[in-house]
């Protein structure tokens, strides 16, 4: 990292989901994970990003962290302590955290999260929005049980999603991961050492007052074990390579998929989320992709944006479905592109400054090379699925290889050549055929 060179660890709870493995006689974060105690990983990772010092808010059992650490010297790190003789929440320690740092911007980590990410990344989206406080966020496959944060299209923070709220409504798949970049300017703002939530006495208040709050979105690992279960998929996916291939730093694959008449029911362009209706097995398509490690992003052509049939509010709303409807069992896309431009004009109620021929609009690639820059890609490793040679002639002209879906809309719709390196029946099929592929 440039800029940062400080991390603080709120290494205290008692991890009562962990009573069977630590029996109350280690604390939390020092729960091992393949042997190995989760708060020396994390120690390790936020080492090789150049932080120099860390930090660690300890409190049930917290002396067992100090032995093992103690000055932080044989890890490669300056280590100091704040002990809460009394539970502070998730930002009472603040208070005492002014005293501890100089530094301008630091990193927050909650110590029941294991990670491997590229935190430069971050750190570039931090300072260039010139945030108070970023918040990592990522698509998970349990939001109906998460906390979820509300965005705007450029990752500003516009609310958040309590757990416990009653969801009668279509609901982003945006999870807030317990990673955070905090300008000290925060610090301020615990006026006392008592029990304080972070994000809802702190940061929602923050977001109400106008504050630069943003969420960094990432498709990273970046995963709470505070169960046994979690720890036993951790340390799977540990073993099997795949924690570390999400890293950022390395190249991605991605299955790139069309959204109408791909995933959803074709029904021309819908205009409304009543009118999205997934195809079967859609979402073990997805699910499939999850499974393998590769990135699923959707990429579509959205000219009833332009054409003034539908609002941008809308649009993430019919999105937001689609993401609700995944997440109920489980499943996730990492990302959706979508070009709402449409070169003709004449459309009763048109957006005179959204008709114009743009890149974007498949199938030109602008909506690809943007998720490319956005995720480290290789296309020579990754896919495009859709339903029309339209879809066809955008791998080709992104040069990645291409999934021709039957679907019953266009693949024979003739307008662009119609070759394809696979044919499926339909989404699941083509995300199997993929897979064997990667393999």
């Amino acid at each position: 990292m440039k800029n940062i060179d400080v991390a603080v660890i709120m290494a205290g709870g008692k991890g009562s989901r962990l009573l069977s493995i630590t029996n109350d006689e280690i604390p939390k974060p020092m729960v091992p994970v393949d042997g190995k105690p989760l708060l020396e990983y994390q120690v390790e990772k936020l080492k090789a990003y150049g932080i120099k010092k860390i930090v660690m808010i300890v409190g049930h059992l917290g002396e067992k962290i100090v032995d093992h650490f103690k000055d932080g010297k044989d890890f490669g790190v300056e280590i100091d302590y704040i002990f809460e003789n009394e539970p502070l929440g998730t930002a009472g320690a603040f208070y005492y955290l002014k005293d501890k740092t100089d530094a301008k911007d630091f990193m927050l980590i909650f110590g029941d999260v294991f990670f491997d990410m590229d935190f430069d990344r971050m750190e570039d989206f931090h300072f260039k929005n010139s945030a108070l406080t970023t918040l990592l966020a990522h698509p998970n496959g349990h939001p109906y049980d998460s906390d979820l944060i509300q965005t705007d299209d450029t990752g500003r923070v516009i609310g958040f999603d309590s757990k416990h709220n009653v969801r009668d409504y279509w609901y982003d798949n945006m999870v807030n991961a317990g990673i955070y970049i905090i300008n000290k300017r925060l610090l301020d703002l615990v006026k006392e050492p008592v029990k304080t939530d972070f994000e809802k006495d702190i940061l929602a208040n923050q977001v109400k007052l106008g504050a630069n709050i943003y969420a960094y979105h990432t498709p990273e690992y970046v995963k709470d074990v505070g169960t046994v279960d979690r720890i036993k998929a951790t340390v799977e996916e540990l073993k099997s390579g795949l924690i570390q291939s999400k890293n950022l730093k390395n190249k991605q694959r991605a299955v790139f998929i069309d959204r109408d008449g791909t995933m959803n029911v074709s029904k021309g362009f819908i205009s409304k989320a009543d009118d999205l209706e997934l195809i079967p097995g859609t979402i073990d398509a997805i699910k499939a992709i999850n499974k393998s490690g590769a990135l699923a992003i959707v990429i579509t052509n959205q000219p009833v944006i332009a054409r003034g049939e539908c609002s941008f509010e809308e649009l993430h709303n019919i999105h937001n479905k689609l993401k609700t409807l995944l997440g109920e069992k489980g499943a996730f896309v990492d990302d959706i592109f979508y070009c709402p431009h449409h070169p003709d004009k004449g459309f009763e109620g048109e957006v005179p400054e959204l008709k114009f021929d743009c890149e974007c609009r498949k199938p030109k690639t602008g909506m690809i090379e943007e998720a490319v820059k956005k995720y480290n890609i290789d296309l020579s490793k990754s896919y495009m699925v859709g339903d029309s040679t339209m879809d066809l002639e955008t791998a080709r002209n992104a040069g990645i290889k291409s999934v021709l879906v039957d679907t019953g809309f266009a693949g024979n719709d003739g307008k662009y050549d119609r070759s394809c390196d696979i044919e499926a029946d339909n989404l699941l099929d083509a995300v199997e055929k993929i897979i064997k592929d990667f393999r």
